[in-house]
């Protein structure tokens, strides 16, 4: 399963098993305050018939009782809870793609010998929309995206990543990231990806297989990268304009972007 895997899969089981307690625990509680306020009831008034009529009172109340909470107040509350999830989940990969997506797609799009047939595709601007967005994903659907890694230094690559190792290792912590199957498939892949670099002392003896191996990892990578930073792009562009500002001034598929505000 590996290293990135186990944490993955006891931190889930944990949490699990720790909510399944958590629930026993509250009906037995529920059903004992129950019990105790009904014996309550009986040792004060001795009215069997009392209880009995209210019982079959609230009972039948039940059905629309659950019916309320479940399917209008629980969907409001679910609803509201999911958009803060996103919300804390897209602020973590915003902080990936600050602190290491970014230079990983800059670095693997110029090993890139076709980028020049998508990259005019990749030039975010104001005027894009959700359906240009769209277009946007298609095409990098039909796209192989694929270095060349003779043009990669690799040694500098090994030793970028092995320092954002720890931050990598945090980011894989983070629950919220437990939802977002596409951004945890592309943090697994980046691990995956620095263990093989950082397994080899010396690129230059690697034989064509090797190199090879090391090329599917990568390319595995950019092309996850790229899919995920469009929709992160997209996310930005509807709920934070002055983000997607700076993203449009520092786009990695723009070489002639200035940093500085020119307009």
């Amino acid at each position: 399963m590996g290293l990135i895997g186990s944490i993955m899969y006891f931190t889930q089981e944990k949490t699990t098993m720790k909510d399944r307690s958590w629930i026993l625990a509250f009906a037995l509680s529920l059903i004992f305050a129950s019990a105790m306020l009904y014996a309550l009831h009986f040792e004060i008034f001795h009215d069997l018939h009392h209880i009995g009529v209210f019982f079959l009172h609230e009972l039948a109340f039940l059905p629309l009782e659950v019916l309320f909470v479940t399917l209008i107040l629980h969907r409001l509350l679910e609803y509201r809870e999911k958009k803060n999830r996103i919300e804390k989940m897209n602020m973590v990969i915003g902080t990936f793609y600050s602190r290491v997506g970014r230079r990983l797609i800059r670095c693997f799009s110029r090993a890139d010998p076709k980028i020049g047939t998508v990259q005019n595709g990749l030039l975010l601007s104001d005027a894009w929309t959700d359906e240009r967005f769209g277009e946007a994903l298609r095409d990098l659907g039909r796209y192989d995206c694929r270095v060349e890694i003779g043009s990669i230094d690799l040694e500098a690559l090994r030793a970028f990543l092995m320092e954002q190792e720890d931050f990598l290792l945090r980011l894989l912590e983070n629950p919220v990231l437990l939802e977002h199957e596409e951004f945890t498939g592309l943090l697994q892949a980046t691990f995956h990806m620095t263990e093989e670099l950082a397994h080899r002392e010396d690129f230059g003896v690697c034989p064509p297989p090797d190199m090879s191996h090391l090329e599917g990892d990568i390319n595995r990578v950019y092309g996850m990268l790229v899919t995920v930073w469009i929709r992160y792009m997209q996310h930005l562009k509807r709920n934070y304009p002055y983000l997607f500002s700076l993203a449009m001034r520092t786009n990695p598929f723009d070489e002639a972007a200035p940093v500085m505000v020119m307009e």
